[in-house]
């Protein structure tokens, strides 16, 4: 019996509850983070490029530590990734769609928050992409 308990992305069940999991604690910080910058107009003129731009960075870590806590192996890190982002992007919808003064009362602080996320999560897939590697035999 090949690989028992493993699903069809090669994940167990444990592992994709942690995703999950942790793709809503991804969502609530960046989303507290950014409900608290964006009045200060970090995502607004010249400064959304440079938040957009740390961005970078700030996501490489989430990425190895999630590698590390959800125990992934080096060939699972784009699909584990992928449903860590998901996760996120899927409770962006519902805020903005729903509960827009999550973000903010204002709808372009509310709109520049989840471009934000928007942004987050496509250079999360990118870096989990990256650093998808065979695993070693």
């Amino acid at each position: 019996m090949p690989n028992a308990g493993v699903n069809r992305l090669g994940l167990t069940q444990g592992q994709c509850m942690a995703l999950v999991g942790t793709g809503i604690a991804l969502w609530a910080v960046a989303a507290g983070l950014l409900r608290a910058i964006a009045p200060m107009g970090a995502l607004e003129g010249s400064a959304r490029l440079i938040t957009y731009t740390l961005v970078i960075p700030g996501t490489f870590p989430f990425v190895v530590l999630t590698r590390k806590l959800i125990r992934l192996r080096q060939s699972q890190t784009a699909v584990g990734i992928a449903i860590v982002t998901g996760t996120a992007l899927l409770i962006d919808g519902i805020v903005v769609g729903w509960f827009p003064q999550i973000y903010s009362e204002d709808v372009q602080h509310t709109a520049n928050c989840a471009a934000a996320i928007l942004w987050g999560a496509g250079m999360a897939l990118v870096l989990g992409f990256m650093m998808n590697k065979g695993d070693e035999q």
